[in-house]
């Protein structure tokens, strides 16, 4: 039959299920179609912890957001058009934030009185008329797929499992997505395994041909693909993004990559990357614990290597002594903590900003890093080149603040071009002798004699002849570097170490204020993840007559030289958190301006909704 192709400009998907439903292969395979399509995206994946949660209940449901549209997007949108629950638990959990007129398709196989009970569902939802104000799509999506495999020699379970890629072919159908890349994924991923090849194959085409042949959908939709600039791109998450930036950074300085790390949600993905690129000359050290890690990190940055270590909050708290004794030492050292819920395991799979405080502070005595934090999945990757760019000229370490929300999320990158990237080799200088102190006396080495500019002191490499010096935790005289308990040397070396960090901040951008009007009185400013949710939320007051101003940080220590100055020229500073208000603690501290906090710390990302009214309330009491 005929069916009719209606154009939207956005659509928000959400496929919802157990975890052992595939929804997360379905949701990124749908992505990744939608990215060679040309559409600009962004996605929330949101899964438990539990490596085999409770089946059929509310903590074991698993879901894969996706906002696609013909225009840039900046968040994966509040509330999906469209939910796909594959049972009871996956329509509670995500029933609330599904619209009135959203498309409900529910798998009625798995609607049976033993899973409604499981969830609390009295009666079935997919029959009381509880479901009457939304376009409700009962099939029996499990029933269906086993019919398709007919012939295909797996088993029930094996035919039960397919129906992922029978609702992802239905999706296909619908939202007109490219089947190619979904083919050939199939192909590799089971190349091994010719049965259960055929039956994804064949469950993926049945989904495709009931939609094409049903009276349930009338109509199929298209999302035309986004104006984007030219350039080669690819779909990226912040994990990959982050992966990819240290190993350029790496060879852009010409300074080998090391790893030293322990498996820790949701930061394992760097480590499982970077294990698959030895060809760039890219070492991984899987260690025993969390301190194993970042001392073999550390002992590779004294060695010569850009030592990089990753991490989740738990694991930070580990980290800290040997990250104390990196600022000691003055050596570069990249320290990725991918933020999550907390405290303790807290959510692991869940996304925060909690851990700012503990980054500048979470070490015992006076000892300053500086710390960066993206904005969004692909700004991971220009993220992880300004670390390790400050890392090695200021000789430092380095914290990057990312989270599970960006680790995890994807959108379209435009691959940069190599001669973009900066050249980093510039940024360090290997340890130089002083003058000769006669005509025959040899030259004498100062490991902690400084460079002018930048403070920072020589990098030298061991082995190299005449830089024989002692390293360690404890105090060290300034120039000189032998062991010292005097006084006044530590309050100068205190001192020194902090006007080191302190003066990055002349060698950073401005704070870059987004104030189309010119004459906003509300300002928002924001960090890490939440630029997305603001820009969002700024674009809606906008369109709704509203004048705001946004301004977003990456460098969090030191702060941008001119923040003090964009601070003074609103009347109102917004700045959204996922946490109580640690970013808000030190700007009253710093500039004593009393900032507006606005707190959530719920596990997910801010909806742009929610943040447009805030910003309508500060505007209208301005």
């Amino acid at each position: 039959m005929t069916k009719q192709v209606q154009q939207r400009d956005r659509v928000i998907i959400r496929f919802a299920g157990d975890s052992g439903d595939g929804m997360q292969l379905a949701g990124d395979r749908f992505t990744q179609e939608t990215a060679s399509f040309g559409n600009d995206l962004s996605t929330l994946p949101n899964f438990p912890a539990e490596i085999r949660a409770p089946a059929g209940t509310l903590p074991g449901v698993s879901s894969f957001q996706l906002h696609f549209a013909d225009h840039d997007i900046l968040t994966p949108g509040d509330a999906p058009d469209v939910l796909v629950a594959m049972n009871p638990a996956a329509l509670k959990a995500n029933f609330d934030d599904v619209p009135r007129g959203a498309d409900i398709i529910a798998n009625t196989d798995e609607f049976t009185k033993r899973n409604l009970a499981k969830v609390g569902y009295a009666e079935n939802p997919l029959e009381d008329g509880s479901l009457s104000a939304y376009q409700l799509h009962a099939l029996p999506i499990t029933s269906m797929t086993v019919k398709a495999l007919v012939g295909c020699e797996v088993s029930r379970k094996d035919a039960e499992r397919a129906k992922n890629m029978f609702a992802l072919g239905l999706l296909s159908w619908l939202y007109s997505r490219p089947v190619e890349g979904t083919m050939k994924f199939l192909t590799s991923k089971f190349a091994t395994k010719p049965e259960i090849l055929k039956a994804n194959i064949a469950a993926f085409q049945a989904g495709w041909n009931f939609g094409e042949t049903t009276e349930a959908f009338s109509v199929q939709y298209e999302v035309k693909p986004a104006t984007l600039a030219p350039g080669l791109y690819r779909n990226i998450t912040g994990n990959s993004a982050l992966t990819l930036g240290l190993v350029a950074a790496s060879r852009r300085s010409g300074l080998p990559l090391f790893l030293g790390s322990y498996p820790i949600t949701p930061a394992s993905d760097i480590l499982h990357e970077l294990s698959k690129l030895k060809r760039f000359g890219v070492r991984t050290f899987q260690a025993e614990d969390e301190i194993s890690g970042v001392g073999a990190a550390l002992g590779a940055s004294f060695g010569g290597s850009l030592g990089v270590t990753t991490t989740s909050g738990p694991g930070m708290c580990l980290k800290a002594e040997t990250i104390g004794l990196a600022a000691s030492v003055e050596l570069p050292l990249i320290i990725c903590d991918i933020q999550r819920a907390g405290p303790s395991t807290g959510m692991p799979t869940k996304t925060e900003q909690a851990d700012l405080l503990m980054a500048l502070y979470g070490r015992n005595g006076e000892s300053p890093v500086a710390i960066l934090a993206p904005a969004t999945p692909a700004d991971c990757f220009d993220t992880a080149i300004e670390a390790v760019r400050i890392a090695v000229k200021y000789r430092t370490p380095v914290i990057i603040l990312s989270d599970g929300y960006l680790a995890n999320g994807s959108e379209p990158w435009q691959i940069p071009t190599v001669d973009s990237l900066a050249k980093l080799r510039d940024e360090f200088k290997f340890a130089i002798s002083n003058e000769y102190s006669g005509a025959d006396a040899a030259p004498e080495f100062l490991p902690f004699q400084r460079d002018p500019q930048t403070l920072a002191r020589p990098w030298a490499i061991p082995g190299t002849p005449g830089l024989e010096h002692r390293i360690g935790g404890i105090e060290k005289a300034d120039g000189a570097g032998t062991i010292s308990y005097d006084p006044d040397n530590h309050d100068k070396m205190v001192r020194l170490r902090q006007a080191k960090i302190d003066g990055i901040a002349a060698d950073i951008p401005p704070i870059e204020v987004d104030d189309p009007d010119g004459n906003a009185r509300v300002l928002v400013l924001g960090w890490g993840s939440t630029y997305g949710s603001i820009g969002a939320a700024a674009r809606r007051v906008r369109l709704a007559g509203g004048s705001v101003a946004q301004a977003h940080l990456r460098h969090l220590c030191p702060f941008p030289a001119n923040l003090g100055d964009v601070l003074l020229a609103y009347d109102k500073v917004l700045v959204p958190e996922i946490n109580l208000g640690q970013l808000a603690l030190l700007l009253r501290g710093r500039y004593l301006t009393d900032v507006i906090s606005y707190n959530r710390v719920r596990g997910l990302p801010f909806r742009a909704a929610e943040l447009a009214g805030v910003i309508q309330d500060v505007i209208a009491n301005v």
